[in-house]
């Protein structure tokens, strides 16, 4: 299994492409909601763009969420489980480097939504840090699973007295990327950062 089917393989790698409506309606809201709070943001999305987003009747909504909130911790679980298969998908691959530059190729596969709607998580990331809810904390949870796996593929590559460091730098330039390809909807910013930093973990390695 190459790098680039443990990408193809994880859920993350292609947000664009539409999803066959499996499972139950929760796991489809939740799916949606997700989704929708990506490309609309907090504010702007109602519980019924959700529930059109899903294919699920307004009022079936209520049955499983009675508020937006609750949807939006759904959201942060979708996002908990889809990162979770993501890593499942990437630890099949042999070698710390190939999992590092598989996830840097499901991040350049993203550039075309990154380009118009930011990264997933650190948008709502963003939007949540306005709010005194404590769901900001939930999905920094969420984030730092990430984190924590991309250190340890550091220290697989031996890098022991630096592995944290290396893998929050990975990490923030992911994220400030994204911020630079959404705001100047440039794709071929986040293709150039990819390569980047492909060539930086080889030099690691």
């Amino acid at each position: 299994m190459t790098y680039s089917d443990a990408v193809e393989a994880a859920p993350e790698a292609r947000p664009d492409r539409p999803r066959a409506k499996r499972g139950g309606k929760r796991e489809r809201l939740a799916a949606a909601a997700a989704r929708v709070l990506h490309e609309q943001g907090m504010e702007k999305t109602t519980i019924a763009d959700i529930a059109r987003a899903a294919d699920v009747p307004l009022g079936n909504v209520y049955y499983y969420f009675k508020t937006k909130d609750q949807l939006v911790e759904a959201a942060i679980d979708a996002h908990a489980q889809t990162l979770a298969g993501m890593i499942s998908a990437l630890d099949e691959l042999p070698t710390p480097q190939d999992r590092l530059k598989a996830l840097l190729a499901g991040w350049v596969e993203q550039r075309e939504l990154t380009a118009r709607y930011g990264c997933p998580t650190g948008s709502l990331a963003s939007e949540l840090d306005k709010r005194d809810d404590g769901l900001d904390q939930t999905l920094a949870t969420v984030m730092r699973v990430l984190l924590d796996w991309a250190e340890q593929q550091f220290l697989a590559l031996g890098r022991t007295a630096d592995a944290r460091e290396l893998a929050v730098a990975l990490i923030a330039s992911y994220q400030g990327i994204s911020l630079l390809t959404n705001t100047f909807r440039d794709p071929e910013l986040m293709a150039a950062e990819g390569r980047r930093l492909e060539r930086w973990i080889d030099s690691l390695a």
